[in-house]
């Protein structure tokens, strides 16, 4: 029977909506500081737990997926991540458990789940490589659309704690019944009659990858730290969205959580719109133009109290981190080949972790400190300008196999023959 990929494809969004609501996080921030007597750090490093292992997770995932296939990678990932939420739900007055059950075990269970449909999809769509890719982990900025207003109006209905549970069972149910569906195509398998040509096949590798190949290039550790800059900028809005639009835009919880949603939207369109216009105007244009952005964004975001003004540059901003995940497996499959993109994107994915510890804490530290976020933001922006290099600088692997030299010798030897 002919597998149809656009029906795996979709199941892989669906997949991602789900796990995609970590991102809906702040709207739980204020519940459980005012319920619980937590501070602003100690409620945000449950976040940062969630996301850090999230990356490790992502790593292990795609080693286990090219041994075991992404089915059971998948499945797995979502028991992991429902229980993780559900048990939560028993955190009264226990800070470490809500970081061992949201952060830990929720965190194995995001980082399986999530590698599955990028490392699927990219062998599925060789035609489509950056616009899929998009469309992969496009849906995970989409779960805080669905989880923070839903979130929200649970919490103030059954309490924060419940909340949890009710959630928890919901992201297992849809978790579990999309991860079955995914499933690798057959080796050699390519879309028919399509061949890379021009532009296109210039910049992808001719072969492909292994993992120690990968680590051995500057390259792969280059892309690791375009990751991780891009992430760290988003992510430090992310962990505190709700209360920086209260505190700017002098809104209410519910009308901040609102506004989550919307400039939620841009996380989900940025993954799909930038990771599709980099088949065009190039990985590497693709990302200075999203630091470039960033720069101007972070410095005026402090000076803004329109709630509509914030919730557009916001969205922007997570427009510009949604590219990031969006375009990067694309990048990793053109400088590394499709076969083991599972591992090494994986591998990148620690950049992610490695963010959400810097972003967030360095945001929540310093609205604690100086009893406002103008510092962090224009810090921030900062960064961002100083990032703009990397990606003008960064160029394909050549790195050969011994084998390959060889090959090369035997030709060179033959020519002077």
């Amino acid at each position: 029977m002919k597998t149809n990929r656009w029906g795996i494809a979709v199941a892989g969004v669906f997949l991602q909506i789900a796990l995609g609501a970590v991102y809906a996080w702040s709207v739980f921030r204020l519940p459980l500081a005012k319920q619980f007597g937590w501070s602003i750090s100690e409620v945000t490093l449950t976040f940062t737990i969630s996301i850090f292992v999230l990356g490790v997770a992502a790593f292990l995932g795609g080693l286990w997926l090219n041994r075991r296939g992404p089915r059971v990678v998948a499945l797995t990932g979502g028991l992991f991540y429902g229980a993780g939420v559900f048990l939560a739900s028993f955190s009264d007055h226990k800070l470490w458990w809500l970081y061992l059950t949201y952060g830990v075990i929720g965190g194995i269970g995001l980082g399986f789940s999530y590698i599955v449909p990028v490392a699927v999809l990219v062998k599925w769509f060789p035609d489509r490589r950056g616009l899929i890719t998009g469309l992969a982990v496009g849906g995970f900025g989409l779960g805080a659309l669905v989880t923070a207003p839903l979130a929200t109006w649970l919490i103030q209905t059954v309490g924060v704690l419940s909340t949890f549970a009710y959630l928890g069972v919901a992201f297992l149910i849809v978790t579990v019944l999309s991860g079955y569906f995914m499933q690798n195509p057959p080796d050699g398998w390519r879309p028919e009659g399509w061949t890379a040509t021009g532009t296109q096949a210039s910049r992808r590798s001719t072969r492909d990858y292994t993992l120690g190949e990968a680590l051995r290039a500057w390259q792969c550790w280059a892309l690791w730290l375009l990751l991780f800059l891009n992430t760290s900028s988003g992510i430090s809005i992310i962990s505190q969205e709700s209360p920086l639009f209260q505190e700017l835009g002098r809104v209410s919880a519910v009308a901040a959580a609102s506004m989550v949603g919307v400039a939620s939207i841009g996380n989900a369109f940025g993954r799909v719109f930038w990771a599709w216009a980099s088949d065009s105007i190039t990985r590497r244009a693709t990302f200075a133009v999203m630091f470039l952005a960033q720069v101007v964004l972070f410095w005026t975001l402090p000076g803004i109290k329109s709630p509509g003004a914030l919730t557009i540059v916001a969205f922007i901003v997570l427009m510009c981190y949604g590219g990031g995940f969006g375009t990067m497996p694309a990048f990793v499959a053109d400088y590394f080949g499709s076969k083991n993109v599972g591992p090494i994107y994986g591998l990148m994915l620690t950049a992610w972790g490695f963010a959400s510890a810097f972003g967030p804490l360095l945001i929540a530290y310093m609205r604690q400190s100086s009893g406002g976020y103008s510092g962090a933001l224009h810090v921030i922006s900062a960064i961002m300008l100083v990032s703009v290099v990397l990606p003008l600088v960064v160029s394909p692997p050549k790195i050969k196999r011994p084998w390959d030299r060889s090959v090369q010798a035997d030709k060179e030897k033959q020519t002077a023959a």
